[in-house]
């Protein structure tokens, strides 16, 4: 695409797609946001991650605990910044009319959401089940994904409807 026409489509555009993809993209900079606040906490740069005063959540005891430092010999928040900015990348990809256009872009946001939604919920219950306890930056990232979920399934079923022909 013709990158002053992307510039002026996803800039003052109007469309409902375009602004369901908006929101993917703040919720997904939340959930780098979260990440961030956690990275710093599991990299020693802060030494307390602050709570709500209500529910089940102990960021620092869950966001300290070998749940955290399992996978890829790294802090957990660290590849989630990653994961949140691709899917920011990937609802920022693309004109107005992607779904007939290009058709695999909201198809591949919506399976990339999909997977982070079943992922974060796996790792929810990961969490309570290792540490009895959640960590609340995480929590709201989870929030972040579902609600993204559901914001990306009418793209994505218009461009999947557009790879099947239909």
């Amino acid at each position: 695409m013709n990158p002053t026409q992307l510039s002026l489509e996803l800039r003052h555009g109007r469309t409902p797609d375009l602004t369901r993809r908006r929101w993917i993209i703040g919720l997904s900079i939340l959930g780098v946001a979260a990440g961030q606040i956690v990275s710093l906490y599991q990299t020693g740069i802060i030494h307390h991650l602050p709570d709500p005063p209500i529910g089940p959540f102990d960021s620092d005891k869950v966001d300290a605990s070998d749940y955290a430092y399992k996978r890829l010999d790294t802090p957990d928040a660290l590849p989630m910044m990653v994961t949140y900015g691709l899917t920011a990348c990937l609802a920022g990809a693309g004109g107005l009319h992607r779904a007939t256009e290009q058709p695999l872009l909201p198809v591949a946001m919506g399976a990339k959401i999909l997977f982070d939604t079943l992922t974060t919920v796996k790792l929810g219950q990961e969490e309570w089940q290792d540490n009895k306890a959640l960590c609340f930056y995480c929590q709201v990232a989870t929030v972040a994904t579902v609600a993204s979920l559901a914001l990306a399934v009418p793209e994505a079923l218009k461009g999947l409807r557009k790879l099947l022909g239909r």
